[in-house]
């Protein structure tokens, strides 16, 4: 493939253990994985990718109270943001400019309205329906970035969710940083955005693609789709595949693990701009592939929320990719290998 030589999250897009050394942990909400072909390089790797972390986290957390997203008015006015928050605002702005508004980064006082106002493991089983309520599908259109002078400008009662570019952004600058400065081959998943730098081993760094998260050597065995609120440690669950990674970056999106309930419905998380609600679609999952891991994750989750429309316009970004249907049937696209 053109963006990157693949083998194939919403939820889960897992590397698949090698020999170079890896280490796992819990961060930001998601499942962190590490591999690097210098083994000797493996702690300090995991020490420069812990600070990063933690620097996007203070950024642009919307759990935190203390983070930076979260101390931003929506008043209309200039505001003073740190370097990091400036560039991640900026890469968000720019998806939803490449998208047509389908990647909108002005998102979260909706997300906040349907329930999902913390981690989601913090969130309860059920909760009371949700409030209706108009949105506006051009509000991004109106924050003002200036990053020369450090400001930002966001349209009254607009507040921002990073989350379909932050992760995967992340991902692509700590890959970088770990590069440059310990010179080994290097994988970074966060929750699954993938993004490598450096030589990769041979064939190209293993990644396996599925629909719900498990171990990457485990079966693929069961039903399609577990209920809402099932683990999604266990087995491999619908179609998945392996594929070789060897630059770039790699990213899925779906609505089959970021669920919850509120009013007895079943929520995800990838909205409808032009509704503030769960985006009506006909895919399970999108899996990319990109010249960087933020580019791939763009065009995964702008599939997952134009729908019907999804295919027709990846194909259009010639990016490859692999679509799951909501029955399990798969279809790919942009020269995406097959299994």
């Amino acid at each position: 493939m053109s963006a990157a030589t693949v083998a194939s999250e919403p939820v889960s897009t897992e590397p698949v253990s090698t020999e170079p050394a890896i280490a796992e942990w819990q961060a930001i909400g998601v499942t962190v994985r590490l591999v690097v072909t210098r083994r000797g390089t493996l702690g300090p790797a995991r020490e420069l990718l812990s600070a990063h972390l933690d620097r996007l986290d203070r950024a642009c957390s919307r759990f935190r109270p203390d983070s930076e997203l979260m101390a931003l008015a929506d008043d209309g006015r200039d505001q003073p943001v740190s370097a990091l928050l400036a560039e991640l605002v900026d890469v968000a702005l720019r998806a939803a400019a490449e998208t047509g508004g389908a990647v909108d980064p002005t998102l979260g006082q909706s997300l906040h309205d349907l329930g999902y106002d913390r981690d989601l493991a913090a969130l309860p089983a059920d909760g009371p329906a949700v409030r209706v309520r108009v949105v506006d599908p051009s509000a991004w259109r109106r924050v003002r970035l200036d990053r020369p002078a450090g400001t930002l400008r966001l349209p009254r009662g607009v507040r921002l969710d990073l989350g379909a570019t932050a992760k995967a952004l992340a991902a692509d600058q700590a890959a970088r940083l770990i590069h440059d400065e310990l010179g080994t081959g290097v994988l970074v998943s966060l929750g699954g955005d993938i993004a490598v730098a450096g030589s990769a081993p041979d064939g190209g760094w293993p990644v396996r693609v599925q629909d719900v998260g498990g171990p990457v050597d485990g079966p693929v065995d069961g039903p399609v789709d577990g209920p809402v609120g099932s683990p999604v440690d266990g087995p491999a669950i619908g179609p998945a595949q392996t594929v070789g990674l060897s630059a770039g970056g790699l990213a899925t999106s779906g609505i089959s693990a970021r669920r919850w309930v509120r009013g007895g419905r079943a929520l995800h998380h990838l909205l409808d701009p032009t509704i503030g609600l769960p985006a009506r679609t006909p895919w399970r999952t999108v899996t990319v592939a990109a010249p960087s891991c933020a580019r791939a994750n763009t065009a995964s989750t702008a599939a997952i929320v134009l729908g019907e429309r999804g295919l027709a316009w990846l194909e259009t970004t010639g990016l490859p990719a692999r679509l799951v249907a909501l029955d399990g049937a798969v279809t790919t696209v942009g020269g995406w290998p097959r299994d």
